[in-house]
């Protein structure tokens, strides 16, 4: 059995044909990835999912963040898909769709669930940093359509954490307070309460501005 993807480890290596082309994950290094996996062109539900991430293209761009759909459907079936959604949806697509075929970038990261489906990709979302390490995973039932602002959140989140070297707590939104890594030594503990620029509700728990 292939080892599946985790968190902090190094994203599977692959190449793929796309509706852009061969891709392959090398093309993204040095920005953020957020590759999503859907069950099947022409289905409801992706159909809005799709229309949702290409109407938040820009917000992943402004982000250093690019799009990468997927999903064991032909290029062929994927481009009158793209064409069908920009006809009833009125939202291009303009990032790229693989066609795995073969299956194997979907087995690579674990998108098959055959509680599920065998022979479609479950709707997944793995968030890859620049040094291609993934930094999160999403896995949401066929029924379920997935929420792109959230999905946004969760990138601004992962930014915000690099560069604050923080933590963010539930609900967090850019520009409210992160929460400061907790003390290691009951002397860094006593400090903490000390510290004007920590709002500490307790000596383990403290919120700063970013």
């Amino acid at each position: 059995m292939t080892d599946l993807p985790r968190l902090n480890a190094l994203a599977p290596d692959f190449t793929a044909t796309s509706t852009h082309g061969l891709v392959k994950l090398a093309d993204w290094k040095g920005r953020w990835l957020v590759l999503f996996s859907h069950p099947a062109d022409f289905t409801p539900v992706c159909s809005t999912e799709m229309a949702g991430f290409a109407r938040n293209h820009e917000e992943f761009t402004r982000r250093n963040a690019d799009l990468l759909g997927l999903s064991v459907d032909s290029v062929f079936a994927h481009i009158a898909w793209i064409r069908n959604i920009e006809e009833k949806l009125g939202v291009a697509i303009p990032f790229p769709i693989i066609a795995d075929l073969d299956m194997k970038v979907a087995h690579a990261f674990g998108m098959l669930h055959p509680e599920s489906s065998e022979t479609m990709t479950v709707r997944t979302v793995f968030i890859i940093d620049p040094a291609q390490r993934i930094r999160a995973m999403l896995h949401y039932p066929m029924s379920t359509g997935r929420s792109v602002p959230e999905i946004i959140r969760i990138l601004d989140s992962l930014q915000t954490v690099d560069a604050e070297a923080c933590a963010t707590p539930e609900g967090w939104k850019p520009g409210e307070p992160v929460i400061v890594p907790p003390p290691k030594t009951v002397s860094e503990a006593a400090e903490r309460l000390a510290r004007k620029d920590v709002q500490s509700l307790d000596w383990y728990l403290g919120w700063r501005k970013p």
